[in-house]
């Protein structure tokens, strides 16, 4: 018995070099990724999680939340070209959150990522539905493990009127694009409403991603012009993944954020299954910066 126990425990010590090795050529096979839309961010080990920022932020918006999951979780933060001081790249021209959503696609594929969780603020929640529709139904189904949209919309103009389409809405958003070049975007807010325009929660939702990293102002302004055109509800029905709706929230009954649930249930009901949606107390549209402890627990909810 004693000589058995010898020799199976010689060979484990024999394997387990080869074992290493062989994980370790294994994770140096996988190519590096490169982009000239979307920079992203690895480390730590574990299950995957990909953090998408909002309008003018970058992956370093979630990075006290990376911070407190990149001991279990491998965490991959991505920016978008030309938000804060990033080189604008290819988001110069043709578009900005569609061939965004493209390249994570492209990224969860060549890193051979199985079912990531995705975690989207914002502008980048919109992002992470597009992924996970493009991956869902029509791509044969469970490529991504679960998606948060943290205080996002399908459509951002619903939030005011769900009667609104994006052709009404979109002589404004061109203003907004406008304005946003010719003023830049510390000064766009002011001179929007400098305009008579109020679009409520759903323009404080929008415009105040501007200006927290800033970035060029040809990207931002098409970034800001997508999140007031782009209706994604009818493409709610592809995910497949199950999604929770984080947002910020307040008892006082006369703040609209007292009633944003009943908003977001409305805009995500053409989900396959029932979104399950978690209000932070105490914080606005930067959830994870104004709650962060409060939003790290969401978190931990979301990914148990």
């Amino acid at each position: 018995m004693i000589r058995l126990f010898a020799s199976l425990l010689a060979t484990l010590l024999v394997l387990a070099p080869v074992a290493v090795q062989a994980q370790s050529q294994a994770q140096s096979q996988t190519p590096a990724f490169s982009s000239s839309r979307i920079i992203v961010e690895t480390r730590g080990r574990g299950p995957d999680i990909i953090f998408i920022p909002g309008l003018g932020s970058t992956g370093s918006a979630w990075r006290s939340t990376a911070d407190r999951l990149d001991d279990r979780y491998r965490v991959h933060l991505v920016t978008l070209r030309g938000f804060g001081e990033t080189r604008i790249g290819d988001n110069v021209s043709g578009g900005l959150a569609g061939p965004a959503a493209s390249e994570i696609e492209r990224y969860i594929r060549e890193q051979r990522i199985a079912r990531p969780a995705l975690i989207g603020h914002s502008l980048g929640g919109q992002i992470a539905l597009r992924v996970a529709a493009d991956m869902g139904q029509g791509a044969g189904g469970d490529r991504i493990g679960r998606v948060m949209v943290v205080d996002s919309s399908p459509f951002f103009p619903s939030l005011i009127d769900a009667r609104t389409t994006s052709d009404q809405v979109e002589p404004l958003a061109r203003l907004g694009y406008q304005a946003l070049l010719l003023f830049g975007d510390q000064a766009l807010k002011s001179q929007v409403a400098a305009f008579g325009v109020d679009m409520g929660l759903a323009g404080d939702m929008v415009f105040q991603g501007l200006g927290l990293q800033g970035g060029d102002r040809r990207v931002l302004a098409q970034g800001l012009y997508e999140a007031l055109t782009v209706d994604l509800r009818p493409r709610l029905s592809e995910i497949t993944a199950p999604v929770t709706v984080v947002y910020g929230w307040t008892r006082d009954p006369d703040a609209p954020r007292n009633r944003l649930e009943g908003l977001y249930r409305y805009g995500f009901e053409g989900l396959p299954r029932t979104a399950r949606f978690e209000r932070i107390e105490g914080a606005e549209h930067q959830v994870m910066m104004q709650q962060p402890q409060r939003f790290l627990a969401a978190v931990q909810r979301f990914l148990s």
